[in-house]
C-alpha cells in the first residue's frame, strides 16, 4: 500500500545518506538497531534500542510521507511527539558523537494509537450522567468508565461502538470522574480522555411559604439538597411569574402581585444543571384595593359608597373619616356601604378588601366634599326702596355665598366671600324671592338653600302741589303707585316739624306759623319699611301782623305811624283811611309818616306786611282820631295887675286845650273848662316877654306841642286891663 514513486525517492535518498556516512566511517559513530518502536500516545512514537558506544545523543525520525519529524534525546527509550493520531510512520534513530552523526538505522514502522474520544458530559437528572463524543478517526470501539470522583464506591465501564451512552442510577449531587477511549480493529486501545460531571441536585423537600400581605412578598424556605450551590424558588401564576435565587435555604420572592393565586415550587441547581421542581405549594395572596369606587350623595345626609367586586376577596371594609377627625366604617360582604353624611365636610373614603391572606393594599384614597351648608339665619338689616342689605352666619364649608333675588324673570344677584350682601337697583315696593347660595370650590353650590320673601320699601311719591284754605290750612297733594302705604307728610322749617298722614293721596297741614318758611316732604311707609322722601317742595306761610301799632301825631298834619316787626314780612303797607281821603306809605321799615291829615278827624289804621315773595298778610288795628286842630286867633288880655287871659278861637270840633306861657320868671300854665275856649293865669309877673302855646290835649292827656307859638311883652306900666302887646310868633319846635 505504501511502494509507488514516493517509496522509491525515500530508497534513493536513504542510500546516498548511506554512502556519505561510509565514507565518512572512521569518525562517525555506530548506527544503532532499533529494538522496537510502539506508541502508547496518539502524537508520539516511542523507540527502543541497543546502546552505541562513544554516542552522545540519538535522532530520532519518524517520516509520514513527505513530513519527517525528528527529534534528540539521549538515551534509549526516547519518544518522538507532535505526531498524528492512527498514522503508520517510518521509524530511524542515528547515533550522534563528537565525530559527528552515524547513518540512520534500519527503519521500523510504527503506528500511532487512536486518539482520544472528545467527551461532552451532562447530567440530564439527578440520578443520570449523559457522555457524548465525536467519532475518532479508526476507532471501531470504545470503552467508557465512571466512578465517584473520590474514589469511593464502585466503577461502572461500558464498551460500545455509538458514540453516546448514559450511566444512571447514580447517586445526586455527587462529582463522577469519567473516562473513555477508542480501539481500533486489532482491538489496540487509543488515548483515553478523563472529566468530571456532578450529577444534578434532588427538588428540595419540605417547603414552607409564608405571605407577607403589606408588602406582597413571599417568604420561602426548605430543607437543603445534597450537591446544590444555588435554590431558585419560582411563584408562577397563570399570568406572571416571580422569582428568588439563594445558596441558603431559604429566600423571598418580591414584587407579587394582588388577587393572584400562585404555585410556589423550588428547584436546586449545580454545575451540572437544575433540579425538577419539588411539589407546588398554592400561595393566595391579598385581594387587590376594590377599584370603580363611586361615591354618591342621593338625597343629600346620606353619602353611598360603591365599588366593583375583586378575585380572592371574601368581605369589603370602607373607612370614610371626616375633616374633622371622625371615622366611621362598614363591614360587608356586598359592594355597597351607606354612611351618614353632613352639610360643609370633607369625606376621605378607602375600601379595603380581606381574605384569609389579610388585607388588601391600600388603594386610591378617595375625598368627597359635601354641598356646603344652607346659612338659615339671614336677617335684612336695611331694606330700602332699592336696596336690601342682608347678613348671616358663617357656614361650614362655604367659601362663596351667591345671593339672587328673584322678581320674576327679572334676577338680581351678587357674590361675595363675606357672610354679608347689598342687592342694589332693586324695584321699590317689589317682592322679590330671595335666595342665598353656598358655594365651594370643590362642591359647586348647594342648590337646595331655601327662599324667603323679602318686599322692598315703597316707592318715594310725589308731591303735586299745595293749596290752602280759608282757614290758612294747607293741603298736600301727591301721587304713588305704592300698595297699602300709609303717607306722612312733613313741613320741616326753622319753626319746627308738622305733620300730616294718610292712607290716600292728599293730607292737610294746619296750625303753621305765619312768616314761616317749610321744606315739605312726603314719606310712605309700609311694614317691609319707609321709603326716600319726595323731592321737596317750599312752603312759604303768610308773613306774621305786627304785634303793634302806634301812631303818634308829629304835626297837625301828619303822624307817624310805627310797629314791630312782623316775621316774615320784609316791605309793609300802612293806610289811613276817613272820610276826607286816604293817606298811605310803602317801606321796609317799621315806621312810616303820613302827611296830609286833617286835623280832628277819625281815621282807620290799616298796615299790610308782605313777604320776599309778595305774600300779603292784611292786618287790621282799631280806629284812630286825629288831634283836634291847633286854635287860631290867640290873644292875652291883662285882667289886672297880676292876671292874663288867654283867648283863642277853635277851628273845628270840641276839644281840650291847655295853655303854657313861656317867661324868665317861670311857666305858667292852665287849662279852661270844657267847652272854653280861653283860660286865665291869675298870679303872673308883668315886665316879661311871654312865649304863648295853645296846645290841644289828647284823649289820653297827651299834649300836642306842635301849634304856633307866640310871644307877648307884658308891661307892669298903662291900663291894668286890656290886650297885651304882641310881639311876635314862631313856630313850635
Amino acid at each position: 500500500m505504501d511502494g509507488g514513486p514516493k517509496k522509491g525517492l525515500v530508497l534513493i535518498g536513504f542510500s546516498l545518506f548511506y554512502v556519505k556516512m561510509v565514507a565518512s566511517a572512521e569518525t562517525a559513530p555506530e548506527i544503532p538497531t532499533i529494538d522496537q518502536a510502539y506508541s502508547k500516545i496518539s502524537n508520539s512514537i516511542t523507540v527502543e534500542w541497543a546502546t552505541v558506544p562513544g554516542a552522545t545523543s540519538y535522532l530520532l525520525a519518524a517520516q509520514d510521507g513527505d513530513t519527517v519529524i525528528e527529534t534528540t534525546v539521549a538515551n534509549s527509550p526516547g519518544t518522538v511527539t507532535g505526531l498524528k493520531a492512527a498514522t503508520l510512520y517510518q521509524i530511524t534513530v542515528r547515533s550522534i558523537s563528537a565525530a559527528g552523526r552515524s547513518q540512520a538505522s534500519p527503519p521500523k514502522q510504527a503506528k500511532t494509537v487512536l486518539a482520544a474520544p472528545v467527551l461532552e458530559v451532562s447530567s440530564p437528572s439527578s440520578d443520570s450522567i449523559l457522555v457524548h463524543w465525536e467519532a475518532v478517526y479508526m476507532a471501531t470501539g470504545f470503552s467508557v468508565s465512571i466512578m465517584r470522583a473520590n474514589g469511593l464506591g464502585r466503577m461502572w465501564k461500558e464498551n460500545t461502538t455509538n458514540t453516546t451512552l448514559t450511566f444512571t442510577s447514580l447517586d445526586a449531587g455527587t462529582l463522577y470522574t469519567i473516562k473513555a477511549y477508542a480501539w481500533n480493529a486489532n482491538g489496540t486501545p487509543g488515548d483515553d480522555s478523563t472529566c468530571n460531571q456532578r450529577t444534578g441536585p434532588r427538588a428540595p423537600a419540605d417547603i414552607q411559604v409564608s405571605l407577607d400581605s403589606g408588602a406582597l412578598t413571599a417568604s420561602v424556605s426548605w430543607a437543603p439538597t445534597e450537591g446544590a450551590s444555588n435554590y431558585t424558588a419560582l411563584a408562577r401564576s397563570a399570568s406572571s411569574q416571580r422569582s428568588c435565587r439563594t445558596a441558603a435555604s431559604g429566600c423571598t420572592i418580591a414584587g407579587l402581585r394582588c388577587g393572584t393565586e400562585y404555585l410556589i415550587s423550588v428547584a436546586a441547581s449545580n454545575d451540572a444543571g437544575s433540579s425538577s421542581s419539588a411539589s407546588a405549594v398554592a400561595l393566595k395572596t391579598v385581594a387587590c384595593a376594590p377599584g370603580g369606587v363611586t361615591i354618591q350623595e342621593d338625597p343629600p345626609g346620606h353619602l353611598s359608597v360603591s365599588w366593583s367586586n375583586v378575585d380572592l376577596g371574601d368581605y369589603y371594609v370602607a373607612f370614610v373619616k371626616s375633616d374633622d377627625g371622625l371615622e366611621v366604617h362598614c363591614n360587608t360582604s356586598l359592594t355597597r356601604c351607606a354612611f351618614p353624611s353632613e352639610c360643609g365636610f370633607t369625606y376621605f373614603i378607602s375600601v379595603f378588601a380581606y381574605n384569609k391572606a389579610g388585607q388588601s393594599p391600600l388603594g386610591e384614597v378617595f375625598n368627597y366634599t359635601t354641598a356646603p351648608c344652607c346659612p338659615s339665619d339671614i336677617n335684612p338689616v336695611l331694606v330700602s326702596s332699592d336696596r336690601v342689605e342682608m347678613v348671616w352666619s358663617p357656614v361650614r364649608g362655604a367659601e362663596l355665598y351667591e345671593t339672587r333675588a328673584a322678581d320674576g324673570p327679572n334676577v338680581v344677584q351678587c357674590n361675595d366671600t363675606a357672610p354679608a350682601c347689598t342687592l342694589s337697583a332693586l324695584q321699590c315696593d317689589t317682592k322679590y324671592n330671595v335666595t342665598v347660595y353656598s358655594f365651594s370650590e370643590a362642591r359647586g353650590s348647594n342648590t337646595s338653600c331655601a327662599s324667603r320673601f323679602i318686599t322692598t320699601a315703597p316707592c318715594s311719591p310725589e308731591i303735586q302741589s299745595l293749596s290752602k284754605d280759608a282757614l290758612s290750612v294747607t293741603h298736600v297733594h301727591w301721587t304713588s303707585r305704592n300698595r297699602g302705604a300709609t303717607y306722612t307728610v312733613t313741613a320741616r322749617g326753622e319753626e319746627g316739624l308738622f305733620r300730616c298722614s294718610s292712607s290716600g293721596r292728599a293730607c292737610a297741614l294746619g296750625g303753621l306759623p305765619c312768616g314761616s318758611v317749610f321744606s315739605v316732604t312726603a314719606v310712605a311707609e309700609t311694614q317691609a319699611g319707609r321709603s326716600l322722601p319726595s323731592y321737596s317742595v317750599p312752603l312759604e306761610t303768610v308773613p306774621c301782623c305786627p304785634a303793634g301799632l302806634t301812631v303818634t301825631q308829629v304835626t297837625q298834619s301828619v303822624v307817624n305811624v310805627s310797629w314791630t316787626v312782623g316775621t316774615g314780612a320784609l316791605t309793609y303797607v300802612t293806610v289811613l283811611a276817613s272820610h276826607t281821603g286816604q293817606s298811605q306809605c310803602h317801606t321796609h321799615q317799621n315806621h312810616c309818616l303820613l302827611g296830609c291829615v286833617t286835623c280832628g278827624v277819625n281815621y282807620t289804621v290799616a298796615l299790610k306786611a308782605i313777604s320776599a315773595t309778595g305774600l300779603t298778610a292784611d292786618c287790621a288795628y282799631q280806629r284812630y282820631a286825629s288831634s283836634a286842630c291847633c286854635p287860631l286867633g290867640v290873644k292875652l288880655y291883662r285882667l289886672g295887675p297880676h292876671g292874663i287871659r288867654v283867648d283863642w278861637r277853635a277851628v273845628r270840633g270840641s276839644a281840650n286845650y291847655s295853655t303854657d306861657l313861656y317867661g324868665s320868671k317861670g311857666v305858667f300854665t292852665c287849662s279852661p273848662g270844657a267847652g272854653l275856649s280861653f283860660c286865665d293865669v291869675t298870679e303872673i309877673p308883668c315886665g316879661d316877654v311871654y312865649t304863648v302855646m295853645v296846645s290841644p290835649v289828647a284823649e289820653t292827656g297827651l299834649k300836642l306841642t306842635f301849634c304856633p307859638k307866640k310871644i307877648y311883652s307884658v308891661t307892669c306900666s298903662g291900663s291894668t286891663l286890656g290886650m297885651v302887646i304882641y310881639r311876635g310868633k314862631r313856630n313850635a319846635e
